[in-house]
Formats: C-alpha cells, structure tokens, sequence
C-alpha cells in the first residue's frame, strides 16, 4: 500500500482553520425491524455484526442536503456565501457527470465567486477534499473553502442484498475553511491507496463501462468481499495513523477524540486498539446513522462539537477508508470557538413518505430483481486486463 505523508511537505506559516461547521440529516428513519421486512435478516443479526440500529433515508437530493449542511457551516462562520473562493464537494454520488456537482451547490448557495470541484474517493471523499482545500489556502491559492461531505445511497442501493442493505444510509455535512496565522486545522495527512485490492469493493452499475450493455440505471451489483475490507481497512486507517501522528510530533496520549469514518463497529474498535485511542475518545454515530461513506466523519464531527466532545485547543485524529481501496488518517488542531456565531434558516422540505415507503418504492422500481445482470457483469476491468 503506497502512502503519500502529505504532512511532510513545507509548508508556509498559514493555516487553514476550521471556524464553521453543520450538518443535514435526513428525518425518515429506517430500523433494523424495518429491514427485517423484506429481507433475511433482525435487529440482533444486524446489530451484533455491525453495530448499526438505524439509518436514514433522503427524500431529497445529495444537492439539497449539501446546500442545507453548508449554509448551515456558513452561518456559524458569520461568513456570507458571496465570500467564498472555493466549494468542494466530497461524494461517490452526483446527480450528473456533467456539469459537476459542486457547481449546483454553489448555485443554490449564492456562491457566485467561488470555484467548484467534485471529489470522488469514495469513504474518504471529504477528508480527501478537506486535505485539498487546506494545502490550497496555505499555498495562497485561495482564502477559505467550504468542504462537504454527502452521500445520497439509497437510490441506487441494491435493496435484495442483506450484506450491504443492512449498511448505508443517506446525509451530509460541511465545514468552513479560512486562512489564518495561527497553527489550527489540518496540521497532517497522510493519504494512500491499496489498489491491488480495489476488486473487493465495487458498485456495479456506475459508469461509463456500463454504457450500451442493457443496464436500467438505477440497478446495481455490489461486490463486497467483507473478510477483505475488514482486514485492509484497519490496517490501512491503522498504519496511516501511526505515520500521521509521528509527523505531527503526537502521540496517541495527546489525541483528545478520535472521529473515524464509521463503517461498521468492529472496524472502529480494531483502528481504536491499534491507534492506542481508548474507546471512551473515539466518537460514535455508527449506531444511529450506519455508513454514509463520505458523510460519516463530518456529520460525526458536527455532532461531537454539538455534545460538547470537541473543547478549544482540542487534538483530533479522522482516519478513513473506502473504495479503491483509498484511506487516510488526518490530525487537526481546532481553535478556541466550539460554538456558532450564527444559525441558518434554511431546512429540507417536509416528508411525505415514511423511510421505508419509499426503499419499497425503489425495490418497486427495480423489479424484476436481476434484470440487468449480464449487462452488469460484463465489463472488464483493469485489474483483470493487467491479471492482476
């Protein structure tokens, strides 16, 4: 696994601190009991496996919660969105290829002068994004950033598979990024990327590899070898840690909360354990949330700040991993304000349908069950084209 120690290149004596932050969860609940309705499965099953009661459904677009999360950040900011130079917009799931998302946040928010990326690293989309736009304001390229981290999955959830069924939910989170003197925000990273594994994690169904083959948008295969992910996940958001604290001059014994990407309770107890992190420092939305792949560590971190976890001066530790496979670990050093100078009005329009009316209306959707299978499995990749 190749690791790039971005922690290690010179920097200038600007930082990039975090001074906003908010979040957007979507109100429909799905429970465990909810899931047991249409597949093989109970809240026992679920939750001894994988830490996970509930998870949530959106009635609304990734866009829609993006621009309810960041107006949020940006109010607690007290920054205008005019003022803002740079969106990103961390996600595996765009309404569109082209134009890019970023580009419709930036629209709905107002944020006419900023410039607006995509970045797809799946689970470490935001961290990713969040590393970019930091060494972007310390090099003077811009003066402040909004990052999000979003993930809309149920649409395109294979709803008949219990292994990932049972998994993700739907959310989204950002922060606010502005320049200063004082040594705050990401003071470390280290991103990598486990590539010869890349095959144990795939959603089929995405792409440009699908175009022509008979594949109803909307369905998908997963290939998801747990054992794999488990084991490379902790040992890449483990190593990635370790390297990440020893650039920064920390220890485990300094790190004052622990906020990992939460994919499943018993890899966050195994990247705990390695880390030297106690489980009473290490924040925990797993339970109540599941796995928003790029949502997950900001959403935790908004809600680590909301009960009071994240104190002034405070040393955190993000690590994640995803598809591809990527991962990272980031150390950053928060500031003296843990509360928001101000609130946004903005909110999601109301439901209408309960969580699991609408995954029966995707299930619906996708009926009959299997019809694009040949056309999903009919790509080659490059693993295999390389025999890797």
């Amino acid at each position: 696994m190749a690791a790039h120690p971005l922690a290690l290149i010179p920097m200038s004596t600007t930082y990039a601190a975090i001074t906003g932050w908010g979040k957007c969860m979507p109100p429909a609940v799905l429970t465990n009991d909810d899931l047991s309705t249409f597949l093989e499965t109970n809240d026992e099953w679920i939750t001894t496996r994988t830490g996970m009661k509930e998870r949530r459904i959106s009635h609304v677009s990734g866009i829609e919660m993006s621009t309810v999360a960041a107006s949020r950040a940006l109010a607690c900011a007290g920054l205008a969105a005019s003022d803002v130079d740079l969106i990103v917009f961390g996600s595996t799931s765009y309404e569109e290829q082209v134009p890019n998302t970023a580009s419709a946040v930036q629209l709905a928010l107002g944020a006419k002068s900023a410039a607006a990326m995509d970045v797809n690293t799946a689970c470490t989309s935001f961290l990713y994004g969040l590393t970019s736009a930091s060494a972007m304001i310390r090099t003077g390229v811009v003066r402040n950033a909004v990052v999000i981290g979003v993930e809309l999955i149920s649409p395109y959830m294979d709803w008949s598979n219990r292994n990932v069924a049972v998994l993700f939910g739907d959310g989204a989170a950002a922060v606010v990024l502005q320049a200063t003197d004082k040594a705050e925000g990401v003071l470390g990273s280290v991103l990598g990327c486990d590539a010869e594994a890349r095959a144990v994690l795939r959603i089929r169904g995405f792409g440009c590899g699908y175009a022509n083959r008979g594949v109803q948008l909307g369905d998908t295969l997963w290939d998801f070898d747990g054992p794999q992910i488990f084991k490379r996940a902790v040992k890449g958001m483990s190593e990635a840690s370790a390297k990440v604290m020893k650039s920064c001059g920390v220890t485990a014994d300094d790190i004052d909360l622990c906020i990992p990407h939460q994919a499943n309770l018993r890899i966050i107890e195994g990247v705990a354990k390695y880390a030297g992190v106690p489980m009473d420092k290490v924040m925990l939305t797993v339970q109540k949330y599941g796995n928003m792949s790029a949502a997950t560590v900001p959403v935790a971190l908004v809600e680590a700040l909301d009960e009071g976890r994240v104190r002034p001066g405070a040393t955190l530790l993000m690590p994640a991993f995803g598809g591809g496979l990527t991962f990272c670990s980031l150390v950053v050093k928060w500031g003296d304000r843990v509360t928001p100078l101000g609130a946004s009005d903005r909110e999601l329009p109301s439901l209408t349908k309960t969580a699991l009316e609408m995954v029966n209306g995707y299930r619906a959707a996708q009926d009959p069950h299997g019809r694009s299978k040949a056309g999903l499995m009919s790509p080659t990749f490059v693993e295999a084209a390389l025999g890797a």
